[in-house]
């Protein structure tokens, strides 16, 4: 009879740790494998003015192909398009998850127009720059400050903005929390999550994984993530990083996002230890303020820039 009950443990453990080992997979392999955006899918685009800035990025006429390692010796790329006239200004724009530098076209074609040279990085994994996983902020923090001391070594009187859509919002505070440079002017935080784990919870439940529990789903994320990717998702917490900000941080998000709840934004905000303003665009959706009211998108993109003595 104790042999019956031992082989019986021994198989429903088994079976467990086999589902647990499987699931991890499934689940690292949707949230953290790199996926690639093509002209083919171009139509994922949230309007045509995105797909027209992309255009914009590949085909401009100044635009440089840029590469620097990273501190874990990737090779990472950026394309760096300088402002049309001689200027000590400069914008990083930072992309979103299942993209590459050029979603920023619609941003640069702004910026440039503004006499602001841009440099959009291609995230590790993504575009052009090395990587196997998505570090939803984590170790690109660390990249985006590598690209911020290169425009210093250019330019000793570089004056730098961070803006960040999305995963590049995250990336863009995660970093803010970090020692900058005074070069380092402010940031721009467009639909950001307060925490990895908070978001992948609700994207946990918005999928209806009714067969697992959402405690037990974070609980194999994080391992298989920490396991394969290096780092715990407990750590990638944006709301942590602007208690320390001293960089002055502009927040926006979307009122009728439906992929990062609106009031992350409001946390954000709320926590920010740093100067800071707050623009909730009415009726966009996630990072769609851009494109649902550029008028107000920009201006108040342009107030905070005046307000910073940019």
């Amino acid at each position: 009879m104790s042999k019956k009950n031992t082989f019986l443990k021994l198989g429903i453990f088994t079976a467990l740790f086999g589902g647990a080992y499987a699931f991890g997979n499934y689940i690292y392999g949707i949230s953290s494998v790199p996926r690639q955006h093509t002209d083919e899918d171009d139509y994922m685009d949230a309007s045509p003015e995105i797909t027209k800035g992309r255009k914009f990025i590949r085909n401009h006429e100044r635009r440089q192909d840029m590469y620097i390692d990273s501190i874990d010796q990737l090779r990472l790329h950026a394309s760096y398009i300088p402002a049309k006239d001689e200027s000590h200004r400069y914008v990083i724009l930072i992309h979103g998850i299942r993209d590459n530098h050029e979603s920023g076209g619609i941003y640069a074609e702004h910026y440039l127009e503004k006499g602001i040279n841009c440099l959009l990085p291609d995230l590790r994994g993504f575009g052009k720059s090395e990587g196997k996983y998505i570090g939803y902020g984590y170790d690109d923090r660390l990249d985006i400050l590598e690209w911020i001391h290169w425009i210093i070594k250019r330019d000793k009187e570089a004056k730098i903005i961070l803006h960040g859509m999305s995963m590049g919002a995250a990336t863009a505070l995660m970093t803010s929390g970090e020692n900058l440079p005074e070069n380092v002017k402010g940031v721009i935080a467009d639909s950001s999550y307060s925490s990895l784990r908070e978001q992948f919870a609700d994207t946990y439940k918005s999928f209806k994984y009714s067969l697992v529990p959402t405690p037990i789903a974070l609980g194999i994320s994080r391992i298989a993530i920490l396991c394969k990717a290096g780092y715990d998702i407990n750590k990638v917490r944006p709301i942590d990083a602007v208690k320390m900000s001293k960089t002055p941080t502009l927040f926006i998000h979307g009122d009728n996002d439906t992929f990062i709840d609106p009031h992350m934004c409001s946390r954000l905000y709320e926590a920010a230890a740093c100067p800071k303003q707050f623009c909730m665009v009415l009726g966009a959706g996630h990072i769609e303020g851009v494109v649902k009211d550029p008028t107000n998108y920009w201006n108040k993109i342009g107030s905070f820039l005046i307000k910073i003595s940019f």
